[in-house]
């Protein structure tokens, strides 16, 4: 048994709480458990209680032994002098205010039943995947909407953080967030950081400035890339090197130094020339971009956005100085999806916010409209009975996994909370 479990328990009264009495005899009556903390200090804060004929508000720590206080040195910690209870598993030894009153203690083994602490050590035995992997075909569908629902809006909390960084460094520019914010996806895993300190050595203005001409955006890409610092017999290479340092002086701009971009083992359509020549084409076709992204409140019309073109040049090249069959490097729809989810939801969802205005609904109606992600996790979440039907599905999914099963924080979770309950 772990102490969550014992959380779990006081935080949804999941008990017998019918002539509870503490270790002493005095009846306790729980009119409010308090606030959850999960962080410093006791376990719940604020806690109304009644024990004997004394009202208490005050907070309430749980150990698995009362002999725990003392082995988390609580008796030195003056933040756990307003404890009004001390709740329990087993209780082995007294404790002590240092005005040397006596803490109440409720010692719950004797309140809970016993298909309680069987559901939950069935919930907790050995996994191979997930420890509730066999239980998960007869969940019922409401609450695992539900559920899904706060995942997906948990996922997306959790990739907008990095946007109130970015709008600091950028003096709440909003397009210059998208800019770094797309950039870092055109990278994917491999080169996602170094897109985004490629971006970021440019100063937005610059960008603004110099849009009309894709050439010369490729060349300040290219550049910050390192992908220039070389001497090829390529005219198109020598032009957007010409171009590259001419801009650096137009603009006062020093050259960074970032580490190489990674073209090992990425297909030849993920190159990152082939990447930032699409960015770089993305900003030429499309200014003013945040106010689109912004106003799309549909798949297709995001897809619109993203229909553009590279330079000429890229039509038979993935590389300098290498010729290559011809093919359009137009951005794929799968490609877009992962704009979508990775970086316009998380932009919508923070920009809404920061202007007091709810657009959650918008943000679900957009992402069912996508198609389901196919991954190793959602495959295994299918064979277990879990089917997914859109965007909005997979990403709940992948937080479930993420954020609760990886971390075994199952009493945190809808679902485990679920299967524990008495039927």
């Amino acid at each position: 048994m772990k102490e969550d479990f014992l959380h779990y328990l006081w935080k949804f009264k999941n008990f017998n709480t019918r002539a509870l009495k503490t270790t002493a005899g005095e009846i306790i009556t729980i009119i409010h458990v308090g606030q959850y903390l999960e962080q410093a200090g006791p376990d719940f804060f604020n806690a109304q209680i009644i024990i004997g004929n004394q009202k208490w508000a005050g907070n309430v720590e749980i150990h698995l032994k009362s002999s725990d206080w003392y082995v988390h040195h609580h008796e030195k910690d003056s933040a756990y002098e307003n404890v009004i209870l001390h709740v329990v598993w087993e209780h082995n030894t007294e404790i002590f205010r240092s005005d040397n009153s006596v803490i109440p203690v409720l010692e719950l083994k004797n309140y809970v039943a016993s298909e309680t602490l069987f559901n939950y050590q069935s919930l907790r035995s050995a996994k191979s995947w997930l420890f509730c992997e066999n239980q998960l075909s007869d969940l019922d569908e409401f609450l695992l909407r539900n559920w899904q629902e706060r995942l997906f809006f948990e996922r997306l909390e959790r990739k907008s953080k990095p946007i109130l960084d970015l709008l600091i460094q950028t003096n709440s520019d909003w397009e210059a967030v998208l800019f770094s914010l797309l950039a870092k996806n055109f990278g994917l895993n491999t080169n996602g950081e170094q897109f985004l300190k490629i971006v970021n050595a440019i100063p937005f203005s610059v960008i603004r400035k110099e849009c009309s001409e894709l050439e010369n955006i490729e060349a300040l890409l290219f550049g910050n890339a390192g992908l220039l610092d070389f001497d090829k017999e390529d005219c198109y290479f020598k032009d957007l090197k010409f171009r590259y340092n001419y801009l650096l002086q137009k603009h006062q701009l020093t050259k960074p130094i970032i580490a190489p971009v990674q073209f090992f083992k990425h297909r030849p359509d993920n190159f990152p020339t082939i990447r930032l020549a699409q960015l770089a084409a993305l900003y030429h076709n499309q200014h003013n971009l945040f106010s689109k992204i912004i106003a799309s409140n549909s798949v297709e019309a995001i897809y619109k956005l993203c229909e553009v073109s590279t330079t000429p040049y890229w039509l038979n090249h993935y590389q300098f100085d290498k010729e290559s069959p011809k093919k359009r490097k137009l951005l794929s729809k799968s490609f877009v999806d992962l704009l979508i989810i990775n970086t316009i939801l998380p932009i919508q969802f923070a920009y809404a916010q920061s202007q007091g205005r709810e657009n959650s609904e918008d943000l679900v109606q957009l992402v069912q409209e996508m198609a389901p992600e196919r991954n190793t996790v959602i495959d295994k979440f299918r064979s277990f009975g879990i089917k997914s039907n859109n965007a909005f599905e997979t990403q709940s999914l992948l937080q479930l996994k993420n954020e609760y099963c990886d971390k075994s924080k199952c009493l945190s979770c809808a679902i485990g909370i679920e299967l524990i309950k008495n039927k």
